[in-house]
């Protein structure tokens, strides 16, 4: 069996959404045939699965969360180096994306958030020592 962690989210637009996350140095991978979904590696064993909200819903079972009232998920991402954060935040900002604020220093951790095209919450965190 293969190890590794898939997050699967709903986009509105598939080829957007896919520039949007390979700004942001996220590899491309492959596409679904029919073009309703597509794999993006966000780093080792960690991928993004993209869907289009027909198939994302197909594939749930359920209907589709509407990010501008609720969150279904809040996606935090681990990186190498404390300054990593804010310049992973600042190109998703850059890319279209939403930035949360500055970055929270919690002692144990350093963090910063940003919405995506979508509007799903993630959060670039480093974890000294």
């Amino acid at each position: 069996m293969s190890s590794g962690t898939f997050v699967n989210l709903p986009v509105r637009d598939l080829d957007r959404a896919v520039e949007f996350f390979t700004a942001l140095g996220f590899t491309a991978g492959a596409r679904q045939p029919g073009g309703e979904s597509a794999q993006l590696t966000l780093g080792g064993s960690t991928h993004l699965i993209l869907h289009t909200p027909a198939a994302f819903a197909a594939f749930a079972g359920t209907a589709v969360c509407d990010t501008a009232t609720s969150r279904e998920v809040i996606v935090g991402l681990g990186v190498d180096r404390r300054e990593r954060v804010d310049e992973l935040v600042d190109l998703a900002a850059v890319a279209g994306g939403q930035s949360l604020g500055p970055g929270q220093d919690l002692g144990f951790m350093y963090m910063r958030g940003f919405r995506d095209l979508d509007g799903h919450q993630w959060s670039f965190l480093y974890l000294p020592g």
